[in-house]
């Protein structure tokens, strides 16, 4: 086989725009001064990138987004490889990922390790969504409270 034919396995294009959006948040985050500013502006950021999504995936980011803030106020957003996500301390414990974000064909509402989900020796980390209904909107609600006790 000669070099011409090889063909690389590394990462995809959107894998490495969501490795470039995850240095320039760190970029951002180490020019912050004031935590509350700090705050501020990770939550704009956040609302921006919704806003940029495609209407079924913005529509269910922005009722997680009202969720999460209305059930669990302590944790605060802030954008995670480019991606909406919601932190205790500074340490992610859930994130939406759109479908467009890899090209996926639905988006996902998952969580970190640092998510107290435990149960047992296997649990769900991530969620599948395809719309968003009152049901889902009171279990994710349920989840990320648990997730932060």
């Amino acid at each position: 086989m000669t070099a011409t034919a090889v063909k690389f396995d590394g990462f995809t294009d959107e894998e490495r725009d969501a490795m470039k959006a995850r240095a320039r948040e760190l970029k951002a985050s180490a020019r912050r001064v004031s935590r509350a500013d700090k705050a501020a502006e990770e939550e704009a950021a956040v609302v921006a990138k919704i806003a940029e999504m495609r209407e079924s995936d913005r529509v269910m980011a922005e009722r997680i987004h009202a969720v999460i803030k209305e059930n669990v106020p302590e944790l605060a957003p802030k954008l995670w490889y480019g991606m909406p996500a919601y932190a205790r301390d500074g340490k992610v414990v859930c994130f939406f990922q759109s479908a467009q974000k890899f090209n996926a064909r639905y988006a996902t509402f998952g969580f970190s390790d640092k998510a107290d989900l435990d149960d047992g020796a296997m649990w769900p980390a991530s969620y599948a969504l395809k719309g968003l209904t009152a049901e889902g909107e009171a279990r994710i609600a349920a989840l990320v409270r648990q997730a932060v006790n």
